[in-house]
């Protein structure tokens, strides 16, 4: 070995001992006669220190021309520091070095190395390889390898079985556009890579593999944020022989094991909530718990008083941020000019805020007598100090602009503590959702979710008011996995594509292979995938997951590292049977 021991290992206890260590040059302080050296690797960092009176000459001399990132190897007595650094666990002894190797000159790294650095986020990209020795960005990496073993421990404990399902498959209508791989040996024809294992972890439990996990990469030519990757891993679950309820244990229990395990919490039970009521109480799918805040609706309080806005409009809804009525009349502009910008969309608010002296004044004060006013209060439960914020119009787009308003003013008031999780699970969604475009239903989830049994009925008179066996774990407003009780008959899955508006040719020639396999005897089965990036980015309290993968694309999709994605030869092209026409 190069080295025998690594720049995060050494203690006092190691006083006197000859060592040999390797790694990059974080730093050098050159005192003319005294020289100082930070020596790093992954695991920590350790100074070296030269000195003229001890050292030869030359090795000084050496020591004076390393530069940030060489890569050397050093070989000295492990001494106590005399001015101790408290501030990282190797600060109490240096390295008197006695032997110095250089394995490899560095040119001058386009930013700084270190955990505050002065490269922006394009130029790290192209640099990824050297963003990575940032302690910041390997602790990410790191987490995440930790949750990929404690995940594998648990779902090994509970008796799943890691299975690996092909990358190229064939290209299914599953909601995302997918990437395609032209094939040289079928010229014309195209592989697809998976948006998910979806079918095939469905023909795993028809095989009998009753309890399958896998940690898979999954693509979707989507359009990118800060949550979301043309490439990304999910957990990939599924169980047969189960019931939703079992499900939702199984996943709990994985959900606390890692946190318990990972991040040392000890998570509280898991609450539930219908996909109606969250929709109703918080205008989201995925509602963030860690604050009350939940929507009051005001049609039978605020409509009739001629106040047209609120007269026409289908729904008059508003929240209570409870200690917020000594908001200025300059910061009531300004969140009302926020809801009014295009990404929310409202035509204006109203506020009324519950003073100390008792009264209550409001942006309508004219139309709403203090009566009116007070019956507002009691409706939303507000008392002295609160700020009652009221939007109106579409109830579906209400809704949406107010969700939108609840989390800023949850994140204004301090409400969403990134070090408190609250996870829930949203359940009961509606097996289908409206087109508009297309003018038809859509699978909400997927086609292969199984609608409840009592709502069978509804999917020739009412497809929308029919819901699904369908369930979303959802942490601090993050979805973080989603899943559904499967179809697992060849009827009922015949039933479902027609209703999507699939013929029998078109439902045959798509998932012909899994109708097929429903007919030698398909078990009741039903499954889970969990976002594994979006899971590693809130257990280290970030909004992106770019810096939870290794080598991530920028919202352009590329890897400007690589330069990819690029052109490829014309005699690739011929190869493939491909005649590019690429419009301007």
């Amino acid at each position: 070995m190069l080295r025998t021991h690594t720049c995060g290992e050494l203690r006092l206890d190691h006083v006197n001992q000859e060592v040999r260590l390797a790694g990059w040059v974080q730093r050098v302080r050159n005192k003319g006669g005294l020289i100082w050296v930070d020596l790093r690797d992954r695991y920590g960092l350790t100074q070296l220190i030269f000195e003229e009176d001890s050292s030869e000459k030359a090795l000084l001399e050496k020591a004076a021309e390393l530069g940030r990132e060489f890569v050397v190897q050093a070989t000295g007595k492990v001494i106590e520091r005399t001015s101790k650094n408290d501030k990282i666990p190797t600060g109490s002894i240096e390295i008197k070095v006695t032997a110095l190797e250089v394995l490899n000159a560095a040119k001058v790294p386009p930013f700084i190395i270190e955990d505050e650095t002065d490269g922006g986020d394009e130029l790290r990209m192209k640099y990824r390889y050297l963003d990575l020795r940032r302690n910041v960005v390997r602790e990410k990496l790191q987490l995440r390898h930790k949750m990929m073993q404690e995940t594998r421990k648990y779902m090994d404990a509970q008796d799943f079985i890691e299975v690996e399902t092909p990358v190229l498959i064939k290209s299914t209508p599953e909601g995302a556009r997918d990437f395609v791989v032209p094939s040289r040996t079928n010229p014309g024809e195209f592989y697809a890579l998976p948006q998910s294992p979806q079918t095939f972890k469905q023909l795993l439990m028809v095989s009998g593999f009753d309890r399958y996990f896998q940690i898979v990469k999954c693509f979707r030519d989507e359009d990118l944020r800060a949550d979301r990757q043309p490439e990304f891993t999910q957990i990939d679950c599924e169980m047969a022989f189960v019931d939703q309820e079992d499900i939702l244990n199984t996943f709990e229990g994985l959900t606390k094991h890692l946190f318990k395990n990972v991040k040392g919490v000890e998570l509280e039970e898991v609450k539930r909530m219908t996909y109606a009521d969250a929709m109703k109480f918080y205008g989201n799918d995925k509602p963030d718990v860690r604050f009350d805040m939940k929507f009051v609706e005001l049609n039978e309080l605020a409509q009739g008083k001629g106040f047209s806005i609120f007269d026409s409009a289908e729904l008059v809804v508003g929240i209570c941020a409870k200690g917020a009525a000594e908001y200025t009349r300059k910061q009531l502009d300004a969140l009302t000019d926020w809801v009014k910008r295009p990404q929310i969309g409202a035509k204006g608010m109203v506020y009324a805020k519950y003073n100390a002296d008792g009264t209550i004044k409001s942006t309508v004060d004219k139309f709403f007598s203090a009566d009116d006013l007070q019956d507002w209060a009691d409706a939303f439960g507000a008392t002295q100090g609160d700020l009652m914020l009221i939007l109106s119009g579409d109830a579906d787009k209400v809704r949406k602009q107010l969700s939108e308003l609840r989390l800023k003013m949850g994140e204004d008031l301090g409400l969403r503590d990134r070090s408190i999780f609250k996870p829930l699970w949203v359940m009961d969604f509606p097996l289908l959702e409206w087109d508009e475009e297309t003018a038809r239903f859509h699978a909400m989830h997927h086609p292969f979710t199984s609608p409840k049994k009592e709502d069978m009925a509804l999917l020739d008179t009412d497809p929308g008011a029919v819901r699904a066996n369908a369930y979303d774990l959802v942490i601090n407003g993050v979805e973080i996995g989603g899943g559904s009780i499967r179809i697992h008959d060849r009827a009922t899955q015949q039933l479902m594509f027609k209703h999507l508006g699939f013929s029998e040719e078109e439902a045959q020639k798509q998932f012909g292979f899994l109708m097929e396999a429903f007919e030698y005897g398909a078990p009741p089965h039903g499954g889970i995938a969990f976002g594994f990036d979006r899971l590693c980015a809130i257990f280290g309290g970030s909004d992106s997951i770019r810096d939870y993968i290794a080598f991530p694309k920028n919202n352009s999709g590329r890897d400007v590292m690589i330069d990819s994605p690029s052109s490829i030869a014309d005699e690739q092209l011929k190869e493939l049977s491909i005649q590019l026409a690429v419009k301007s």
